[in-house]
């Protein structure tokens, strides 16, 4: 099958750093192309993948200095792959609702993928408006505010399991690991740490609309002898260290739509530690890769239960649900019904 990956353009694919979407287009693109697909990304020019990339900008935009506005090299971006889409046999978007109005009147079979929140008002108009663009969610919990959206199926991120490493959890603390953010509740790691006197490493980054919160109310919690704020750290680091951490702490106030961090760390066989919200009780399985709580008493009671955790059979359970071969397996599937769909409409017009 003939494929275009269609990435945001604000961090490379894979990312340097932090970048949940970007790193899941890198995992299935290297998967499809593994699975003897033909299949172009649409990225940066700093990307690395097995497939033939067509560079959209020199470098991810977030850490491009010159990159004063994003959106216009996204209006480009869009421009050049409906320029490009008679070459494929199906496109496949990760850049929100931009390409909209442009891919509905495309005549090639394509279909979007939405990695974020679809919980605010001013979405509703937009989906009842571009009801006709197939769409896949990342968790079933994702599309509950747009049901009438034109859901195609919901396809659970995947990883390669060689990415990690099983690790022991011989490291003898609790790990946060993503962004500093008010949604994401740091506050509540470091409020479970103190309760349980078990030491708290935070590796996360601070972007600048979070600054003032981080300054506020999370540097002073940091002063804490138990915490330990490393910050932002790359997929080289990742492994050892949710793999030395004796649980990963998920304690969101947010619709979380998936949670990517939490498979990172089952596939280290690091139990998570999350918060009753969003779609960790869709990824998340209650005693074999975790614990799902809605107080910090009871993430204090999960913690004291780590000792009869088993990482093996976590690390299994991640092989069976999330792995990067079984997200593509699924992509493949929608894939071939969004072509049917359109071959069939064509015979019928």
């Amino acid at each position: 099958m003939r494929i275009a990956q269609v990435a945001p353009l604000y961090e490379s694919v894979p990312p340097k750093l932090y970048g949940g979407t970007e790193r899941v287009v890198s995992w299935l693109t290297e998967e499809l192309v593994r699975e003897g697909n033909d299949v172009t990304l649409f990225a940066s020019a700093d990307s690395r993948t097995l497939a033939y990339l067509e560079p959209l900008v020199p470098q991810g935009l977030r850490l491009d200095p010159g990159c004063r506005d994003p959106l216009a090299h996204h209006m480009i971006a869009v421009d050049r792959v409906a320029a490009r889409a008679h070459r494929f046999d199906v496109i496949h978007f990760h850049t929100d609702y931009l390409h909209f109005p442009v891919s509905r009147l495309l005549s090639v079979p394509h279909l979007t993928t939405l990695h974020g929140r679809l919980d605010l008002p001013d979405l509703q108009p937009l989906f009842r408006h571009f009801c006709d663009v197939p769409l896949v969610s990342i968790s079933n919990n994702q599309r509950a505010p747009l049901p009438m959206a034109n859901w195609q199926a919901t396809v659970h991120h995947g990883l390669p399991p060689e990415h990690f490493a099983f690790g022991a959890g011989d490291g003898g603390y609790l790990a946060f690991l993503g962004r500093i953010s008010p949604e994401k509740r740091p506050d509540r790691a470091i409020a479970i740490a103190i309760a349980t006197g078990m030491p708290l490493k935070i590796a996360a980054k601070v972007d600048p609309v979070d600054r003032e919160y981080f300054e506020a109310r999370i540097r002073p919690l940091l002063r804490h002898p138990l915490v330990e704020f490393i910050g932002e750290i790359g997929d080289s680091d990742k492994a050892e260290f949710l793999g030395k951490a004796a649980a990963l702490l998920f304690l969101i106030d947010w619709p979380e739509p998936f949670g990517l961090v939490m498979i990172e760390a089952m596939a280290c066989g690091t139990p998570v530690i999350g918060w009753r919200c969003g779609a960790v009780p869709e990824v998340v399985e209650e005693g074999k890769t975790g614990f799902i709580v809605d107080s910090i008493e009871s993430a204090a009671a999960a913690v004291a239960r780590l000792g009869e955790f088993d990482r093996a059979a976590c690390l299994q359970a991640f092989e069976a649900r999330f792995c990067a071969r079984r997200m593509a397996r699924d992509y493949l599937a929608v894939y071939q019904a969004v072509i049917d769909r359109m071959d069939a409409t064509a015979v019928a017009i």
